[in-house]
C-alpha cells in the first residue's frame, strides 16, 4: 500500500512525527506545515462464499479479469459510503454475477494487514442465471468439499464456513500453484 507523500490541504511534504493521542504517544504520517494527520486507516472490503441455491448448493469462486495466473476466490468489493455492509454485498454479488441472494449469514470480520483492509466476509445463498462482469474473467462451481482455501484473506472466511458444514478445509500450497 502506497502511502501519501503530500498534504492534501496545504501540499507539504508529509513526515512521521510522534504526538501525544488517544491515551499515549503515536506516530503517525503528519503535515509540518498545517498538522494534518492522514490515519491511514483500514478500508472495508466485503467478501461473500456464494452457495448456488439452484445448483445443488456449489460454491462459486471468481478469477478477477486482473490477477495474473489462474487463481480462483471469493466474490469481493468496497463497501461504499452509506451502505449497509450487508446491502453491499447484495450490490457486488448482483454486479459481478448477476445472481440474487435469498438468504445472507455474517461469517465474520478478518483484518488483511498486507493490503490494510479490514474484510467482512458473509455466506450467501444466491440463485439464477452466471453473467460475469468484465471485472471477473471467469467462475467455477464446486462441491463445498472440492473447494481448496489460501491461507491469507478471504481465505480464511472460506474455512470458517467450510468447517460450520462439517468439511475440514484443504490448504493450497501457494508455492506449487
Amino acid at each position: 500500500m502506497k502511502l501519501p507523500r503530500f498534504c492534501p490541504d496545504c501540499a507539504s511534504e508529509l513526515a512521521w512525527m510522534a504526538r501525544a493521542e488517544d491515551g499515549g504517544e503515536k506516530t503517525r504520517l503528519r503535515c509540518p506545515a498545517c498538522e494534518f494527520t492522514h490515519w491511514n486507516n483500514p478500508t472495508p472490503v466485503l467478501a461473500a462464499v456464494i452457495e448456488c441455491a439452484d445448483r445443488d448448493g456449489q460454491v462459486l469462486l471468481a478469477r478477477n479479469a486482473a490477477w495474473p495466473g489462474r487463481f480462483f476466490g471469493l466474490v469481493t468489493g468496497f463497501l461504499e459510503a452509506g451502505e449497509a455492509p450487508e446491502d453491499g454485498i447484495r450490490r457486488e454479488i448482483a454486479e459481478e454475477t448477476s445472481l440474487q441472494v435469498t438468504a445472507l449469514n455474517l461469517l465474520g470480520v478478518w483484518d488483511f494487514q498486507r493490503m490494510n483492509q479490514i474484510i467482512i466476509a458473509y455466506h450467501a445463498q444466491a440463485q439464477g442465471e452466471i453473467c460475469l462482469s468484465p471485472e471477473l474473467a471467469e467462475y467455477k462451481l464446486l462441491a463445498p468439499q472440492d473447494v481448496r482455501c489460501w491461507p491469507q484473506g478471504t481465505g480464511q472466511a472460506l474455512a470458517q464456513w467450510l468447517r460450520s458444514r462439517g468439511i475440514e478445509p484443504q490448504w493450497m500450497d501457494l508455492k506449487r500453484e
